[in-house]
């Protein structure tokens, strides 16, 4: 669910989970361990990074945060620190976010709340379940 704000000029064109992000040489990222879904032996989990990227185009300086619901959407699981970043006429921008030491309680589809400039712009589910669940064969986040 994307909730574009009409006031400014900023899209998201996607958003991805995974372990880790490095920097190139090159000032590419490279991302690590993909995933669209956590499926684990026993809970609670505990992640010791996840990352998410944020790929936006549009024009103007803007604020970010990202935060995680827990599936009742009442409990932050993790929320983090506002980070600015810039995108430039007819540009790009990444913005990635990791989060350290995240627990993860209860089995459910978790929500990534994107926010800019402290107003939601956009949500993402995030399954987490045990093994013993039936595990999401397709996504339409992933072809």
């Amino acid at each position: 669910m994307i909730m574009n704000q009409p006031d400014i000029n900023l899209n998201l064109d996607y958003t991805m989970f995974c372990e880790d992000v490095r920097v190139e040489a090159s000032n590419q990222l490279s991302l690590m361990g993909v995933i669209h879904q956590i499926v684990v032996p026993q809970l609670p989990v505990t992640l010791f990074k996840f990352a998410v990227v944020n790929h936006w185009r549009g024009e103007g300086e803007f604020l970010s945060e990202v935060r995680i619901l827990a599936p009742d959407r009442m409990k932050s699981v993790a929320v983090s620190q506002p980070a600015s970043f810039s995108v430039v006429d007819g540009g790009y921008a990444d913005n990635v976010t990791v989060f350290v030491n995240t627990n993860f309680f209860e089995p459910g589809n978790y929500v990534v709340q994107t926010l800019v400039n402290s107003s939601l712009f956009a949500e993402r589910i995030l399954p987490i379940m045990r093994v013993d669940q039936q595990a999401v064969t397709e996504s339409s986040q992933v072809n």
